[in-house]
């Protein structure tokens, strides 16, 4: 019998969405209510403690010596906490311009020793958990056993993501608060839902430096429910096959934490990228977010890759992108390889994407 190579590897992801050309053009409109400003305006004054208290920042011993670590709690929705680990470069001068990551679906912040690239490169770095999914951090009171991106989805008030966006809302603000960091040089990011989550922060929170938005999940819902195959949106069709509820109620649920209205609503620069195979996060709902995304953007193709995306590739972007726009003066300038891609420019304009 003649060996067939490969023979025991999962099929090759293959384009299933619009086509390129399409893709980079699609800009549905927004599916937002009409009280979507109101919604967060006091959702941030209800979410946040009334007694408002620091965040807390414990030296924690990671045994690692080029970076110092610790252990943080940050006051999230209604006070209640929320962990993170903050990494910095040990012995670089301060203030640092710092990166807030937020994690994907399903994850938490780890391990301290999971964390150094960002350290590495100069900068201070915040990686905070996602309540009630992997992490050490729950969501108690929700009441609710039932997967996180369909918690609540009943009610806008209940919905899980208004709790999740109001703490990494607070995680921005902890750590601008730092003395270490210097408040005009906080970057947001992540990757599948940390993307997705830091397009929230980036609009509520007030401006941040930079944002860094890769495959980004919660987007342009009333699509990727009805056309992604794996989860977490088919959680959601799930959730609408078992209990019935009229579909117009779930999604008008959705339209109150859809990216596409976030990102309409940013100003700062940022960095997207998509993969034209993703199976998770279509590339249209993501080319849905870009295109609404108000600020000077780039993105960078991946054509070949499922949600996987350019990995590792992607951070080497990052890097460079980065550089600039939070670099401080001289020596404190975070640095990157010289072989890095080249730095995007700052331009009030959409720029070429990027196909890799």
């Amino acid at each position: 019998m003649t060996a067939v190579p490969y023979a025991d590897d999962p099929p090759a992801p293959t384009a299933y969405d619009l086509d390129p050309a399409a893709l980079a053009g699609y800009r549905p409109p927004l599916a937002e209510p009409p009280d979507f400003d109101l919604f967060w305006k006091q959702t941030l004054a209800l979410g946040r403690t009334r007694d408002p208290v620091p965040a807390r920042f414990e030296k924690v011993d990671a045994g690692l010596s080029t970076v110092v670590t610790y252990d943080v709690v940050v006051p999230g929705y209604g006070g209640e906490p929320v962990r993170a680990w903050l990494t910095l470069p040990a012995g670089h001068p301060e203030p640092l311009p710092c990166f807030v990551q937020f994690v994907g679906y399903g994850g938490g912040r780890g391990l301290p020793i999971e964390h150094l690239l960002w350290a590495s490169a100069g900068y201070a770095h915040l990686v905070v958990d996602a309540r009630g999914q992997g992490g050490d951090t729950p969501d108690p009171g929700c009441g609710d056993s039932a997967p996180p991106v369909v918690r609540g989805l009943h009610d806008p008030a209940a919905y899980y993501y208004r709790r999740v966006f109001v703490d990494a809302t607070c995680a921005v603000e902890a750590a601008r608060s730092l003395p270490m960091v210097d408040p005009d040089r906080v970057a947001v990011g992540g990757v599948s839902q940390g993307g997705g989550i830091a397009l929230a922060a980036a609009a509520l929170a007030g401006p941040v430096a930079a944002v860094l938005c890769d495959l980004p999940f919660l987007c342009h819902w009333s699509r990727a429910v009805r056309i992604s195959d794996r989860g977490p949106y088919t959680e959601v069709a799930r959730w609408c096959a078992d209990h019935r509820q009229p579909v117009a109620e779930v999604f008008a649920t959705l339209g109150y934490f859809d990216g596409m209205s976030f990102a309409a609503r940013c100003q700062s620069p940022a960095l997207f990228s998509v993969a034209l195979m993703d199976r998770v996060c279509p590339p249209s709902t993501v080319y849905a977010a870009y295109n609404h995304y108000a600020g000077p953007k780039d993105i960078v193709v991946w054509e070949f890759n499922d949600h996987d995306g350019g990995g590792i590739h992607q951070v080497r972007h990052q890097l460079a992108y980065l550089r600039p726009l939070l670099a401080g003066a001289g020596a404190d300038a975070p640095r990157c390889r010289a072989d890095a891609p080249a730095p995007h420019q700052r331009t009030g304009r959409d720029s070429s994407p990027r196909k890799k």
